[in-house]
């Protein structure tokens, strides 16, 4: 007898023995046979690779017939416990977390995963009164009108009047509209309910449509009750041609808001105030009669509205007896209320950083430059080279602005760095205007032209530093040409660029001209720019006195101010400018905060 048993597997011969010292065990591990004896000590291990279904037969025979005593298959794929159980296990929680988390944010936090078509709205009452806004007269007598109806809404009624279902108050960002909506709630002493278009519009089609649906019936729930759609212009531009065709979510918002607002009676007691700054977007169906039928235009207050709205901003802020806000209403044109707010703030910042007991005029002034061009940078290293060319630079702005007789008063010129500006001259209007003139811009592009010049006729170089005004007289002079219908040549015809920044309607519409008309426009851009820049040259070559001493004043003392202008302007020497200026100064430490001798040093508000 053998005392070993051939084992002929795949081909190749392997030997299994009879006898106790040898191979009794047979395990195929990741396709490698390995033979253990009597003791389980390795014995024996392939060089190639075993398929465990070509042998499974083979070692069952094997076992049977008391050649092994036994054999096992170990599956590469087959993994330990944590791998194959436990880990695919905390994936799947995981996964279930992350989906719980996402539901929730959309439901808006507390709420159940399913109640993110719900609202977003914020419920308030409104302690905001027609007192708190000022600036805007017109507009508050329209608006009380919707406060008489919701305090009575029988009188209208009985009458057959019907009031607007809905308001748009159309205006630039920050002149109030918000404040308006809250005014006339406080007024009226009714719910106010305020939600942003933006929170209509969802990933998920159908939310939005949704959320307007919930809107209204919680607002039905609270009659009488104001609805504020703040932005509405996220969800109301208009419908038509662009990326999202005519299915997406956005339009599917606006129809179901278009279908509510007729939906509810007049005397319900629900009204719909909007606001917006782009209602040029909207569907021109929500802007018909019976749903937003009364569009009131919101415009930046004039300088009486400023004054008031300053007043209305300074209530319980400690003012010096200097501070007069006729004056910072004039100084202040174009302001916002929301700038206005602004600038006090900043003011009483200021004041506070100073540790001084009460609000200042130089604190408000430093005010209005910091909101107009940025603080003052006054770590910054400016070389004397440097200084010069800016001094020079804004020399030139100022005395042009002084020579011309359509440009703006001056107010103040500094060479100390603000934002991204080297230096600056401010110059601010009488009073507001209307309407701008053709001999007004030309002047402006003169004067913003002369930091520019003042460097080729004293440095005789020139620098980058001209590069925004450049910039600006480009874009005046292509709206005179373009716009204002104010080149003899092209004549009073509009080639203006479309303002439409959405992708909508006029999504990739072509030039409304022609190459040869464009050639034209440019010609009639480059002669403004190129007579103004002339102008400004011959000015400023036959002033260079006024240029030298302005210069040299503002290397000496950084800042000057509407005074020292006009002391240069009438052939004053530096060393008179100067010995004038510090009599002011003197003047102003001795009584910082503008109070008489014979006056109560109390400090009080002023309006």
């Amino acid at each position: 007898m053998k005392d070993y048993d051939e084992i002929t597997i795949n081909g190749k011969p392997y030997y299994a023995s009879k006898s106790k010292s040898e191979i009794k065990y047979v395990v195929i591990d990741s396709y490698v046979l390995k033979g253990y004896n009597e003791k389980g000590r390795l014995i024996y291990k392939s060089s190639d690779n075993i398929n465990w279904e070509s042998v499974r037969d083979y070692l069952n025979e094997l076992e049977r017939t008391g050649c092994i005593k036994g054999f096992n298959f170990k599956d590469p794929n087959e993994g330990s416990f944590f791998s194959s159980i436990v880990l695919p296990l905390l994936l799947n929680v995981v996964f279930i977390i992350i989906i719980l988390i996402i539901f929730r944010q959309m439901s808006g936090g507390g709420k159940s995963a399913m109640d993110f078509g719900k609202t977003k709205t914020r419920v308030s009452q409104s302690r905001v009164r027609f007192t708190d806004v000022a600036g805007a007269e017109e507009e508050k007598e329209e608006l009380k009108e919707i406060v008489e109806f919701l305090k009575a809404p029988k009188k209208f009624v009985d009458l057959g009047a019907r009031i607007p279902r809905g308001v748009l108050l159309v205006g630039p960002p920050g002149t109030g509209k918000t404040l308006f909506a809250k005014a006339v709630a406080g007024e009226a002493n009714v719910p106010f309910f305020s939600i942003s278009g933006s929170d209509f519009v969802e990933m998920f089609v159908g939310v939005g449509a949704s959320r307007v649906r919930d809107l209204f019936a919680t607002a039905k729930k609270n009659m009488p009750c104001i609805v504020f759609i703040d932005e509405i212009d996220a969800v109301g531009r208009q419908r038509g041609a662009g990326l999202g065709g005519g299915n997406d979510e956005r339009e599917q918002t606006l129809n179901q808001l278009l279908v509510q607002m007729d939906g509810f009676e007049t005397t319900d007691g629900i009204i719909i105030i909007a606001a917006t700054n782009r209602a040029d977007i909207l569907d021109p169906a929500l802007l018909r009669p019976g749903r937003f039928d009364r569009q009131i235009y919101v415009n930046l207050p004039d300088v009486k509205g400023r004054e008031a709205i300053l007043k209305v901003h300074a209530r319980n802020k400690p003012l010096a007896k200097d501070v007069n806000f006729k004056t910072l209403a004039r100084l202040t044109s174009g302001f916002s209320g929301a700038d206005l707010a602004n600038l006090l703030n900043e003011a009483a910042i200021l004041t506070a950083r100073a540790n001084r007991p009460c609000i200042t005029n130089t604190d408000l002034y430093e005010a209005i430059n910091k909101v107009l061009m940025g603080p003052q940078k006054k770590s910054r290293l400016v070389t004397e080279t440097d200084k010069r060319i800016t001094a020079y630079h804004e020399s030139g702005h100022a005395i042009l602005a002084r020579l011309l007789p359509n440009c703006d008063p001056v107010q103040e010129v500094s060479i100390i760095p603000r934002g991204r500006a080297a230096g600056y001259t401010m110059t601010r209007p009488d009073d507001d205007s209307n309407h701008i003139n053709k001999s007004k811009l030309l002047d402006d592009i003169v004067m913003t032209l002369g930091g520019r010049v003042a460097e080729e006729i004293v440095i005789q170089e020139i620098s980058a530093g001209a590069s925004n005004d450049i910039s600006v007289v480009t874009q005046r002079a292509r709206k005179m040409v373009t716009e204002w219908g104010m080149s003899d040549k092209i004549g009073p015809v509009n080639y203006g660029d479309n303002d439409q920044i959405f992708v909508g309607r006029d999504y990739q519409t072509r030039t409304p001209y022609s190459e040869e008309t464009a050639k034209i426009i440019d010609g009639e851009i480059e002669t403004i720019i190129k007579d103004a820049h002339k102008k400004a040259t011959d000015l400023l070559s036959a002033h260079k006195n006024l240029l030298d001493v302005m210069a040299r004043l503002l290397i000496e003392r950084e800042t000057i101010y509407s005074e020292e202008v006009d002391m240069i302007m009438e052939g004053k020497t530096v060393a008179e400018i100067l010995e004038n200026i510090d009599e002011r100064d003197r003047k102003r430490k001795e009584n910082p905060f503008g109070i008489s001798p014979n006056e109560n040093s109390t400090n009080q508000t002023n309006g």
